[in-house]
C-alpha cells in the first residue's frame, strides 16, 4: 500500500530528489509522508497529510546524496507526524511497506531489553529489532538483516540506513514489492518502477528474503543464505510522460480517455488473425471448471467472465473474492483452472490465493497489467493486458481491458469446445478489433454524462440495478461512484429489490438501471416501474436496439448500435464518466480518494 523510494548517487540535492520521486508514489498512500537523508548524520523530516505538507518543511538545496522516503497508508496507528515514516531507533533508520503480524510479541521482548516506543506502529518495532540485533552482535549489516527475517511473521519491504555505514543503502523484502533501479553512478530502491523513471529505465526484481547493498557505483544482491546472486536486468517500455496528466484535470479522466487506445493495443496483441489468436491464447481443453479469483474491480470483471463462460462455452465458473478464497475450503481438482486477475500483479490476497492453488497442484492463469510482477512470475501462465501506467486509484482502463481479456478467453473456450465455427469466430474477432471506434463514440457524449452528474451529485444514497450481466456491470458502476465521490451507493439484482431493499426507495431516490440484455429487458422494465411507482428518479443505460420512449425514465444513455458481445466494454464507460463528473462537482480528491490505495499489498 505505502510507497518507498531510496536513492544513493551523484545527485546532491537529495531532498528535492526524494520529494519528486515520492510524488509519483502518492497514489500508493497519502495520509502522511517523510524523508530521511544523510549529511554528516541522518536527518528526518515528516508530516501528516499530503506530500505538499512535507514539502513546506524541507530545504530543497540542502546537500546529501543518500536518502530514503515514504508515503504512508496507515495500518497501525492513525495518520500523524509521529506515526509517519521514516522511523529511527538507536542507530538504525528505516522505511517500511507491509505488516509485521507479530509486532506486539517482538515489542514485549524489546521492552524487556529497555526499549521505549514513541509510536503506535509496527514499523518502529521493526526498526528497534534491527537496532537490537545490531547492538547485541558483532555481525555485519547483512547478517543483521538476515537474522531480522527469522524473527518476523508477516510482510515487509524495507529501506535501511545504518549509522555505521552512511555511504550505503540497504534493502530487503518479503511478500511486499520492492524493485532496484539501476542507474549510472546512482542506484535506487522503490516500491514501484514509476518512482525511478526520471533516473533510469533499467531495474531488477527481488525475491523473498533477498538482501541488497547499494552504493553509488554498485548493487550487490544476496539471497537468504548471504550468497551473492545475479538478477535479470529488465527495462521499462514506457516513459515518465505517460505518468503525467497531459492537460487533463485528473489522471482518472486521462485514463478513461485512453481506453480506446489501450483496448486497441491489447486486442491487436492477441488478434492479428485467426491463427495467431488460437496460438496466443492458452490451451484450456482439459478444464471442466474455472475459479476466477480477484479483488474489487478485478472481481467485477470476473463476474463478466462468469456470465460469458457459462452462457457460451458452458463451463462451470465461480467468482471468488481473494480475501475469502485464501481461507475457505475450496473444492477443485486437476480439471479446475484458477484464473487470478490483478492490475498490479502485487495484490496481497490474490497472491496468497495463487499460492494456495499452486500448493494444491492446481493450474493457474494470471491476467495482469504489470510485466514481471509477483503474480505474473508465479502463475503457470500469464496473459498481459496493455493498459500502460494507471495512476488514479480508481481503476478504469485496466478494468475495461480485464473484461476484454476475459472475452478473448471465452472465445478460445468456445473454439476448444466446438461452440463456434470459424466464420462466426472471425466475425466476432473483427468486431473486437473495431471496438475502439465504438469506445470513442461513447466517450464523445460527455455533455450527457455531465448533465446526469448535475442531477445526482447532491444525493447521499444511490442504487444501481440490473439483471444478469447488467448486474455485474452495475456492481462496478456502484463501486466507481462510491470510490471517488463518497456517495453511498449499492448495486442490486433488479429482481431482488422487492425482497427488502425497495423499502429504502422514496421520492427522488436516484436509481441507475442497466438494461442491455435483450432476453431480460422486459423483466428489468418491470423492476424499474416498481421503483418508479415509489417515487424514484430513474437513470437508464440501455442500447439502441432496446431504446424506446420510456415514460418512466428521467434520464437516459443510449449505447451505439453494436453486437451484444461488445456491450460489456461499452456500458461501463458512461458509469465511469458519471462517477468522475459527480466527484468533480463534489470537489473530491478524485485521483487519491480518502482511505484508499492503488496497490493493496497488505492483507
Amino acid at each position: 500500500m505505502c510507497g518507498i523510494i531510496g536513492y544513493i548517487g551523484k545527485k546532491t540535492n537529495i531532498q528535492k530528489q526524494l520529494i519528486d520521486s515520492l510524488k509519483t508514489l502518492e497514489y500508493r498512500g497519502y495520509d502522511s509522508a517523510g524523508i530521511a537523508y544523510v549529511t554528516d548524520k541522518v536527518n528526518i523530516i515528516k508530516s501528516k497529510g499530503k506530500i505538499a505538507n512535507l514539502e513546506e518543511k524541507i530545504d530543497r538545496e540542502e546537500q546529501g546524496c543518500l536518502g530514503i522516503a515514504h508515503t504512508r497508508w496507515a495500518t497501525h496507528g492513525g495518520a500523524s507526524d509521529n506515526n509517519s515514516h521514516p522511523h529511527r531507533v538507536g542507530k538504525v533508520t528505516i522505511v517500511h511497506n507491509g505488516i509485521i503480524e507479530n509486532y506486539m510479541e517482538i515489542k514485549s521482548l524489546l521492552e524487556k531489553e529497555g526499549y521505549k516506543f514513541k509510536t503506535e506502529t509496527d514499523t518502529e518495532v521493526a526498526c528497534a529489532l534491527l537496532d537490537y540485533l545490531k547492538s547485541k552482535n558483532i555481525w555485519n549489516n547483512l547478517e543483521v538483516i538476515r537474522e531480522f527475517a527469522g524473527y518476523i511473521k508477516g510482510s515487509y519491504a524495507l529501506g535501511i540506513i545504518f549509522d555505521d555505514d552512511l555511504d550505503t543503502l540497504y534493502a530487503t523484502r518479503k511478500d511486499s514489492p520492492l524493485i532496484i533501479g539501476l542507474g549510472k553512478d546512482e542506484n535506487l530502491i522503490a516500491s514501484d518502477v514509476s518512482a525511478v523513471l526520471k533516473f533510469t529505465k533499467k531495474y531488477c526484481l527481488l525475491d523473498n528474503y533477498d538482501i541488497v547493498k547499494l552504493t553509488k557505483e554498485k548493487v550487490q544482491i544476496y539471497n537468504k543464505d548471504l550468497k551473492s546472486v545475479c538478477k535479470e536486468q529488465l527495462e521499462v517500455n514506457w516513459n515518465v510522460e505517460q505518468a503525467e496528466k497531459n492537460g487533463y484535470d485528473h489522471f482518472m479522466l486521462k485514463e478513461i480517455h485512453e481506453e480506446a487506445k489501450v483496448l486497441k493495443d491489447t486486442i491487436n496483441e492477441y488478434v492479428e488473425n485467426l491463427d495467431s489468436f488460437v496460438d496466443k491464447m492458452p490451451d484450456m481443453r482439459k478444464y471442466d471448471k474455472i475459479h476466477i479469483v480477484a479483488c474489487g474491480s478485478a472481481m467485477h470483471a470476473g463476474l463478466i467472465g462468469k456470465y460469458l463462460f457459462e452462457n457460451y462455452p458452458e463451463i462451470e465458473t465461480t467468482v471468488e473474492v481473494a480475501s475469502e478464497y485464501r481461507y475457505k475450503k475450496v473444492f477443485y481438482d486437476d480439471k479446475t483452472l484458477v484464473i487470478l486477475i490483478s492490475q498490479s500483479g502485487e495484490t496481497a490476497d490474490t497472491i496468497a490465493s495463487l499460492r494456495k492453488a499452486k500448493e494444491d497442484h492446481i493450474d493457474t492463469l494470471a491476467i495482469v497489467n504489470v510485466v514481471s510482477s509477483t503474480i505474473a512470475r508465479e502463475a503457470d501462465q500469464v496473459l498481459y493486458i496493455r493498459a500502460g501506467v494507471e495512476i488514479a486509484v480508481a481503476t478504469t482502463k485496466a478494468y475495461l481491458l480485464q473484461v476484454a481479456m476475459l472475452m478473448l478467453i471465452n472465445l478460445k473456450l468456445m473454439v476448444e469446445r466446438e461452440k463456434i465455427d470459424s466464420s462466426k469466430l472471425k466475425e466476432i474477432l473483427k468486431l473486437l478489433k473495431s471496438s475502439p471506434e465504438y469506445v470513442e463514440k461513447v466517450l464523445a457524449d460527455e455533455k450527457k454524462y455531465f448533465k446526469i452528474a448535475e442531477k445526482i451529485y447532491k444525493d447521499e444514497d444511490i442504487f444501481f440495478i440490473g439483471r444478469g450481466i447488467d448486474y455485474a456491470m452495475s456492481m462496478e458502476g456502484s463501486l466507481k461512484l462510491k470510490e471517488v465521490s463518497y456517495i453511498h451507493s449499492e448495486a442490486y439484482q433488479a429482481g431482488e429489490l422487492k425482497h427488502g431493499t425497495i423499502s429504502l426507495i422514496e421520492n427522488h431516490t436516484k436509481v441507475i438501471a442497466l438494461m442491455t440484455d435483450e432476453d431480460l429487458a422486459l423483466k428489468t422494465i418491470s423492476n424499474i416501474k416498481e421503483v418508479k411507482a415509489r417515487g424514484a428518479d430513474v437513470i437508464l443505460i440501455t442500447t439502441e436496439k432496446l431504446d424506446s420512449d420510456f415514460e418512466f425514465v428521467n434520464e437516459k444513455v443510449t449505447l451505439p448500435k453494436v453486437d451484444s458481445y461488445l456491450i460489456p466494454i461499452l456500458a461501463i464507460i458512461p458509469l465511469q464518466l458519471i462517477a468522475y463528473q459527480v466527484a468533480k462537482l463534489r470537489k473530491c480528491d478524485i485521483d487519491k480518494p480518502r482511505n484508499l490505495a492503488k496497490s493493496v499489498t497488505v492483507e
